[in-house]
């Protein structure tokens, strides 16, 4: 999604990122809202004092630690079990595409992020159209894609080339699986950084339910995977939730290509509006972070809808159960062994705990202040 394709599917509010949540300039909740929001700013510590800049992505490990990318810091931080916040890599305000330690490393707007057994972090470099990997130890190198150069070739390491990619997720095998969202198409990067298109056709906009590169999305950017090694795609400029087996057959889970709403339901009856991160706890269920919607929701394997917190078309903020929630475009969303939801909640600068019953609370809540940012718009 290079800005000269734009005009024809997108119109961005650039902000701080490109690949953020939407704002519709129909929704009477927009950028102008007056709910209460956070400030921005980068610091780290514990309780009020941390403070983030447009988080999108989100990952949890085994010990419940916290790993996130702070997109409009061009960091990524972890808030371990204990609530405390760091900066893991890359330096607040400074964008770049330098491998190093720490926070002598670069990044620009990074946007999804995984976490392997190990604790390494695999991070979806957006604007660096690359994929860069993070040790346990903090050291950063870049496993995938050329920095600064978008492209749609396969190839190992360097020499394949993604065009904004934005979510990854990890297999037990150690594949990395992302959605390469300005090129519309599934990749997948071995352990060995060999790197193939699995669905999608790069340059080819669609909705087309089909194998491999017959199949169409339209800005694919969320991406989970099930214990039987299937994968779940936010197709954002689709408004639905593909599935994409091992086979490589893509089918439509929930939704109608095309049709933007907030309706609970089965399959096509369902409706959503720029779904964007997707999540998949280990009882199978299908968590969905509804961005257009200000809304998270449930789908079942078999393609059954339902809204789990937020109220659709209001954006805000507030913690409560289910419908007496808000949030403020919401773009990532990671589960725990217990199944509790953490979300990326954008716009409002927060990180959010969701219970399995839909119970909204704040991590690390800080002050309030800021308004709400248009980060890209219809």
């Amino acid at each position: 999604m290079r800005l000269s394709q734009l005009p024809a599917r997108f119109t961005l509010c650039l902000s701080a990122l490109t690949l953020a949540a939407c704002c519709r300039t129909d929704q009477s909740t927009s950028c102008n809202n007056t709910s209460i929001t956070t400030t921005a700013g980068s610091s780290d510590g514990s309780g009020n004092n941390v403070r983030f800049n447009q988080p999108t992505g989100i990952a949890v490990d085994a010990g419940g630690n916290l790993f996130v990318s702070d997109t409009g810091n061009n960091t990524v931080r972890k808030i371990t079990s204990a609530g405390v916040a760091t900066t893991v890599a890359g330096s607040a305000g400074n964008v770049g595409n330098k491998d190093g330690n720490g926070q002598n490393a670069l990044f620009n707007q990074p946007g999804g992020i995984a976490v392997d057994a190990s604790g390494n972090l695999y991070v979806a470099d957006t604007q660096n159209n690359t994929i860069r990997k993070i040790t346990a130890a903090g050291v950063v190198s870049t496993l995938a894609g050329s920095a600064g150069q978008s492209g749609q070739n396969d190839g190992v390491a360097g020499n394949a080339r993604f065009n904004q990619p934005w979510g990854v997720v990890l297999d037990l095998a150690g594949n990395l699986y992302v959605a390469d969202t300005g090129n519309d198409t599934v990749r997948k990067i071995t352990p060995a950084g060999v790197v193939t298109t699995l669905a999608g056709a790069a340059g080819t906009v669609g909705s087309r339910d089909a194998n491999g590169s017959n199949a169409q999305f339209n800005l694919p950017v969320g991406i989970a995977i099930d214990s039987a090694t299937n994968l779940y795609i936010g197709d954002t400029g689709n408004n639905t939730i593909r599935k994409l087996t091992p086979a490589g057959d893509v089918s439509t889970l929930a939704g109608s290509a095309g049709n933007s709403g907030n309706s609970d339901g089965s399959g096509t009856r369902a409706s959503f509006n720029q779904p964007n991160s997707i999540a998949v706890d280990s009882s199978g269920n299908i968590r969905v972070i509804d961005t257009g919607n200000q809304l998270l929701r449930n789908t079942s394997t078999s393609g059954i809808v339902s809204t789990i917190a937020g109220a659709a078309g209001n954006a805000g903020y507030a913690d409560g159960n289910g419908n007496n929630a808000r949030f403020n475009q919401p773009k990532g969303i990671a589960t725990d062994a217990a199944n509790n939801m953490y979300v990326a909640d954008t716009g409002n600068n927060l990180l959010r705990k969701v219970t399995p019953g839909g119970q909204v609370t704040t991590l690390l809540s800080g002050g309030n202040g800021s308004s709400c940012q248009c980060l890209f718009s219809f």
